[in-house]
């Protein structure tokens, strides 16, 4: 079953220098064809006088993956940024390597490193998301069951996003979609059934 997916939030960037060329990275989220080829045209209009903008993306929705070499010799950039996109695991991104010629040839094997190196310091750069198929379940107890609800929950994977004190307590928790049954039925029993539970539809969010 499909329980989730890595991706990154926001865009980031990283660059360095290989004997002479510049070569910068830039990862974006994406989750459409049109928005990895919107980010790409994006910084080709920024690096207009740069010698390559090779870009790859990888897009969850078709299992849709696209590289280009935008010049370089085949199978020396595209496909190893694609690689390195891959290899992290990561889903729903969109990579753009830029290179400024420096004036010293790379080789092939120099320019696969350095592609890769690009791909992986933008990587490093952005903020990862882990994101899980989960539900939220809105907890109403009285305060008396409050402590003993608190202690139990770490033991299934959860992220309280809210607590309100009123005539009651109301509790939201973030739960992974393989431990909803599990959760609900632990909160029923240690209240006697005297809990309130709301159970949401089922969604993706971030478990990082």
């Amino acid at each position: 079953m499909d329980y989730g997916y890595i991706t990154i939030k926001g865009s980031a960037e990283a660059s360095f220098i290989e004997r002479k060329s510049e070569f910068i990275g830039y990862i974006k989220h994406v989750e459409t064809p049109e928005e990895a080829i919107e980010f790409i045209n994006e910084i080709k209009a920024k690096h207009r006088k740069a010698t390559h903008n090779v870009y790859a993306y990888v897009l969850r929705d078709n299992n849709i993956s696209r590289y280009s070499d935008d010049g370089e010799p085949q199978g020396t950039a595209g496909v190893p940024v694609l690689d390195v996109i891959l290899k992290q695991n990561l889903t729903n991104v969109c990579v753009v390597v830029t290179r400024y010629f420096g004036g010293v040839l790379l080789g092939g094997g120099g320019l696969v490193r350095a592609y890769s190196h690009s791909c992986k310091i933008a990587i490093d750069a952005s903020q990862k998301m882990n994101m899980c198929q989960c539900s939220e379940i809105t907890a109403i107890c009285d305060y008396s069951m409050y402590g003993k609800i608190s202690n139990i929950l770490p033991n299934y994977e959860v992220k309280i996003t809210d607590t309100v004190f009123e005539d009651n307590v109301t509790i939201k928790i973030l739960v992974k979609t393989q431990n909803l049954t599990l959760l609900s039925d632990k909160l029923i029993d240690i209240s006697n059934g005297q809990i309130i539970l709301e159970k949401s539809d089922i969604f993706y969010a971030d478990f990082a």
